[in-house]
């Protein structure tokens, strides 16, 4: 009776181009709720509700004897579910036949950067949600969608297509710069804010309606751009049917929701549910940007 070495059970596998595009979709999900259960941290004041990493605290290492405790260490838990997501982007990109150069390395920058987030979340720990960190914390995870999209992207397009060059490009590439600008600013206004993690935080000594002020001209910007190319696409008797006008008009609308729940939540005081959809409405903002600034000929719709 023949034996087959366990160790080519795994090598003899492989996943299909349609299966491994799915896998990605799930660790884009992912990524984008962990955005979410994030903030959902910080505004239950729960940031130090672990004062210490790995371990809860210089006891235990999990802790769920307080309301905050509890509420970190289920992001804690959730990030590990995130990071099996990513590790089997990385393992369906070898399995998956053919197997292409791109999508593994797309799926390595996914590991690079939930490494880097779990590095980041113990230095926010250690200087105790310092207001720059967790700036840093939101933008990284807002690159790390951004590869997620692209992973989703590259993945759904056919094996041996390049790539071309994205129609209006440069007007795509402007609408992005100053997307990502409105998201920088949005920290901003973060960091000089109320919902800080914990009641102790120090807080970016700005004031409050100035950089409110400044955010919003961020956004409405990006909508003035996202306008006129909207107007362009229209213009176009192609292009205006394309896969690129329906993301652009789900652009315009998400985006309006966003200066909508912004305005309301300045005037109503910043209640936390509100500003956890503001979180929300960025993160997928910023995905449907990414989206728009790729090729749209040699890649699914959304």
């Amino acid at each position: 009776m023949s034996m087959v070495p366990s160790s080519l059970s795994l090598r003899d596998r492989t996943l299909a181009p349609e299966r491994y595009h799915q896998v990605t979709k799930v660790a884009l999900v992912l990524l984008c709720a962990i955005v979410v259960t994030g903030a959902a941290v910080r505004l239950s004041g729960s940031g130090l509700g672990c004062d210490d990493w790995p371990n809860c605290n210089s006891e235990r290492l999990v802790d769920v004897s307080t309301g905050h405790a509890a509420i970190e260490q289920v992001n804690r838990l959730f990030t590990g579910a995130v990071a099996a997501a990513v590790a089997i982007a990385v393992l369906g990109a070898r399995l998956r036949t053919p197997r292409r150069a791109d999508l593994e390395w797309l799926a390595y920058g996914l590991v690079a950067g939930v490494i880097a987030q779990i590095l980041l979340g113990a230095l926010l720990i250690k200087v105790e949600l310092h207001p720059i960190s967790v700036q840093g914390h939101f933008l990284l995870s807002m690159a790390l969608v951004a590869n997620a999209v692209v992973l989703v992207r590259r993945s759904g397009a056919a094996d041996g297509v390049e790539p071309g060059i994205a129609r209006l490009r440069r007007h795509r590439w402007v609408l992005a710069a100053v997307t990502g600008i409105a998201l920088v600013t949005g920290t901003v206004v973060t960091g000089a804010g109320p919902h800080a993690g914990d009641e102790d935080v120090t807080r970016l000594d700005f004031a409050i309606p100035t950089v409110a002020r400044i955010h919003s001209l961020t956004v409405l910007s990006a909508v003035a751009v996202a306008l006129a190319l909207a107007l362009r696409l229209r213009a176009s008797p192609v292009l205006g049917s394309s896969a690129t006008a329906r993301a652009l008009s789900s652009w315009v609308v998400v985006a309006l929701l966003q200066g909508m729940i912004g305005y309301v939540q300045y005037f109503a005081d910043v209640p936390p549910l509100l500003v956890g959809g503001h979180v929300l409405g960025a993160t997928i903002l910023w995905g449907i940007t990414v989206w728009l600034v790729m090729d749209d000929r040699s890649t699914p719709a959304l």
